[in-house]
């Protein structure tokens, strides 16, 4: 790969991602004090991420794989999500907020699996060029929180109160129109559909991929996957409302502590999928679940600080172990036909199924434990998740045989 070629999409990657985190980790948090929304009405506003999920396949299967380049469906998403952007950051009730947030994550999450698109088509070896691109969403990610927390200081208690996280949608909206401009300028990505060829509702949705569940341990990863994803809607939903309650400073800057964890676990992951096998790869993944949720539940803003730190270090176990992992055996289970229908699939139900349910879930139990002065009961609220997780590997350990599963080093 040609060096200019890896920066730029090093830096697609980059702007990717810093736009995500530059404001669905304070989400909560601006929802909560600027629109003074309910748990119910928060968690309608994260599921719009479970909506652009489910439709993007739509999107993509019956425009960016059939009529137009991928960088070009790239940069026009991200123009018009800049748009969007600065909308959300004018409003002053949720009603109206919401039908902008659910537009931006129709045009936002397409763009996940375009800016892959993109980077693959310039790869000869992806196995090997790609985790050197990805790590740079990373990265993006990672310095959108410590813009806010550390350079603007928008999530500290008075910016808080003042109003000032509704600056991270104009942050967003920059960013956001910058890679807009910027995709027209990346390598060209042709449609991959062959000319003349219809796309069915099977392809786009990956419907092909789902003669898999025959198989009983793959049904048993499936179904568990969608299970887990329940307990994960409440770390994206509640973390960051739940520091700055109960006054944890620079909430969104100690939550990339969970970035560099993901970097850092992604380079020990084949040590363990190697030593260990894919089975106690994943139990562990969902241990660090329930693990993170009894430290959050546990821990304070005071002396048990690095209880809170910890259960946020944790991501990079929570995330790599269980759905990278699930990525590689999903891989090792399909046939050459149908490896990325399985893929999508897995994404449908986890990204799609899964954390709606899971959204809605932390939604109703938020609004539950909320107390009288409009604080919350967070010890109650974080059992509930980690109790779930539990439950999820117990069943797991019990109904999912080890098996064997081919797995080369990148």
């Amino acid at each position: 790969m040609k060096p200019i070629i890896r920066l730029q999409l090093s830096t697609m990657m980059f702007l990717e991602f810093f736009i995500w985190g530059a404001w669905f980790v304070t989400l909560g948090t601006f929802l909560g004090n600027n629109l003074n929304a309910t748990g119910a009405e928060t968690a309608l506003a994260f599921s719009t991420q479970s909506w652009g999920a489910i439709i993007a396949p739509f999107i993509i299967g019956l425009i960016a794989d059939r009529f137009f380049n991928a960088e070009k469906i790239l940069g026009v998403l991200h123009l018009v999500g800049a748009l969007l952007m600065y909308q959300l950051s004018q409003t002053t009730e949720f009603s109206l907020f919401y039908p902008y947030v659910l537009g931006y994550m129709i045009a936002y999450m397409p763009t996940l699996a375009l800016v892959n698109a993109v980077s693959f088509n310039q790869m000869t070896d992806p196995a090997k060029d790609f985790s050197y691109i990805r790590v740079w969403g990373t990265v993006g990610w990672i310095l959108a929180g410590w813009s806010i927390s550390y350079v603007f200081h928008w999530d500290s208690a008075e910016s808080i109160k003042e109003g000032l996280l509704k600056n991270t949608f104009v942050m967003t909206a920059v960013a956001s129109a910058i890679l807009g401009i910027f995709s027209f300028t990346l390598p060209k990505t042709p449609p991959g559909a062959k000319e003349g060829k219809k796309a069915t509702l099977a392809d786009m949705l990956g419907l092909d991929a789902l003669k898999l569940l025959k198989d009983r341990n793959f049904l048993i990863f499936f179904l568990s996957s969608v299970l887990i994803c329940i307990p994960l809607a409440f770390y994206y939903q509640n973390t960051n409302p739940f520091l700055a309650e109960i006054g944890v400073e620079n909430p969104t800057g100690k939550m990339t502590i969970g970035q560099v964890s993901e970097v850092l676990f992604m380079l020990l992951l084949p040590f363990f999928f190697k030593r260990y096998g894919f089975k106690k790869t994943i139990l562990f993944g969902m241990l660090a679940w329930a693990l993170r949720y009894l430290l959050f539940a546990f821990g304070n803003a005071g002396d048990l600080a690095f209880m809170l730190l910890i259960g946020i270090a944790l991501h990079g176990i929570c995330y790599d172990f269980f759905f990278v992992s699930g990525q590689i055996y999903t891989d090792s289970k399909a046939g050459e036909k149908v490896k990325s229908a399985a893929q999508g699939l897995i994404t449908l139900a986890t990204y799609g199924l899964g954390m709606l349910i899971g959204f809605w879930v932390a939604g109703k139990i938020t609004d539950t434990y909320v107390m009288a002065d409009n604080q919350h009961n967070w010890m109650d609220i974080w059992m509930i998740p980690a109790i779930f997780a539990a439950i999820v590997l117990v069943l797991f350990a019990l109904l999912f045989k080890n098996e064997q599963i081919s797995y080369k080093d990148s």
